[in-house]
């Protein structure tokens, strides 16, 4: 098995080559990585497991999300949006978190764990650079070392945020191999973790990778899920009748779905990027069209061909542009409490422009599929109907992917 995991495996393959090994969620998940990270992996298993059952670590990392994220963030009724797509909607604003994006919830709470076990130095990788982002500025904060690798076509895409994480003093490293996105940027990240893993800690980003990773990433991110649901109870008296999110690696969504997942009477809707098709190579609807294997050392669905190689993938907004998903969220879809859908590009830069128009908000373009799908959602709920969207970002980043996807027009 190569370095990068990026080969996909067929399931069959993977559990006769591979023992059964903690951190499953039905037959996806588990650990499958070089044997020279499995120590780490341990490790970190431990010393999380003892952080989520401390007080005290809990109770650090509250007051930092309260006095240094600003949380809670605000549950907002969305008025005109509402009319325009037919039901009633509230966003819950994480575009309003500090750095303007989900992903501080997740860097902030594995940057102390790094450093409740004494790492110096992190690692992380990026796509639309929100968690390279907020990687760089919790380790600004905590005075560790950061290194953050990013696909150049990426780093094109997004130089905005490369500036940011470069004034918050992190190196930069471009990657240039592959489609040069964000399944890159895992694999030179592996890489790294695999060489200097005695002294390095590797926060990944999403709901994706080796157990304990998406637990971690999705306990971390449940914050978004358990003040919605609070949130909405107190604002419309009433659970709503579905939760939307989008869909890459999966952090906002398995988060926001966290707080609803046992309550079945909700329903859990992930939105995908539809790219441009949904042919080979044309979009990052993994849930929609993958099939089972093995990337970056998790099972679960991915986009492969017939020979188990890992497909090209696009999508107008570089946070979603990845082959594969969290296990968690094949796991929720094989058992049914979730459904997923896609979205066209062109349906995405629509519902950019409907939030901005309707609600003076300028979403980032990953939530903006999730707005695009509303007006389905509002034509079967009807007027009476209620829905949470998570924005889980704000769209300064991607003013230039928009303008240059629309031909200039605003």
């Amino acid at each position: 098995m190569s370095i990068s995991q990026s080969t996909a495996i067929a399931a069959e393959q993977v559990a006769e080559a591979q023992p059964q090994r903690p951190g499953y969620f039905g037959p996806y998940g588990g650990q499958f990585v070089p044997e020279v990270l499995m120590p780490a992996l341990r490790e970190l298993e431990v010393a999380y497991a003892e952080a989520r059952d401390d007080p005290e670590f809990q109770a650090a990392l509250a007051r930092q999300l309260r006095d240094y994220v600003g949380r809670q963030t605000p549950l907002y009724h969305a008025p005109r949006l509402s009319e325009a797509v037919g039901c009633r909607v509230y966003l819950k604003r994480e575009d309003l978190a500090h750095t303007g994006a989900h992903k501080i919830n997740n860097a902030l709470g594995q940057a102390l764990l790094a450093k409740k076990m004494g790492k110096q130095r992190i690692i992380a990788e990026t796509g639309a650079g929100q968690h390279g982002v907020a990687t760089a500025t919790v380790c600004a904060k905590l005075g560790l070392a950061c290194v953050v690798y990013m696909g150049v076509e990426d780093v094109r895409r997004q130089s905005v945020n490369v500036f940011r994480m470069q004034l918050l003093g992190a190196e930069v490293r471009p990657v240039e191999s592959g489609t040069k996105t964000l399944k890159d940027a895992i694999n030179e990240a592996i890489r790294d973790w695999v060489t200097n893993v005695r002294s390095t800690f590797y926060i990944i980003g999403s709901a994706i990778g080796p157990h304990p990773y998406p637990t971690m990433v999705r306990d971390f991110q449940s914050v978004i899920g358990r003040e919605s649901r609070e949130q909405v109870l107190e604002q419309a008296e009433r659970l709503p009748d579905a939760v939307v999110a989008c869909v890459g690696g999966g952090s906002n969504s398995i988060g926001m779905f966290a707080g609803f997942v046992d309550d079945p009477g909700v329903r859990l809707i992930g939105v995908e990027p539809g790219g441009v098709g949904m042919g080979p190579n044309e979009n990052a609807a993994t849930l929609v069209s993958g099939k089972i294997g093995v990337l970056h050392g998790t099972r679960t669905l991915i986009l492969q061909d017939d020979d188990g190689q890992i497909l090209g993938t696009h999508s107008v907004s570089a946070g979603l542009d990845y082959p594969g998903v969290g296990p968690e969220h094949s796991y929720l879809q094989s058992i049914g409490r979730a459904s997923y859908v896609a979205i066209s590009d062109q349906d995405a830069l629509d519902g950019f422009r409907l939030l901005c128009r309707t609600e003076g908000i300028i979403p980032a373009l990953e939530p903006a599929h999730a707005i695009a799908y509303l007006r389905d959602l509002g034509r079967e709920l009807g007027p009476d109907g209620t829905v949470v969207v998570c924005l889980s970002g704000r769209g300064d980043k991607d003013i230039d992917s928009f303008r240059e996807a629309t031909g200039g027009l605003a």
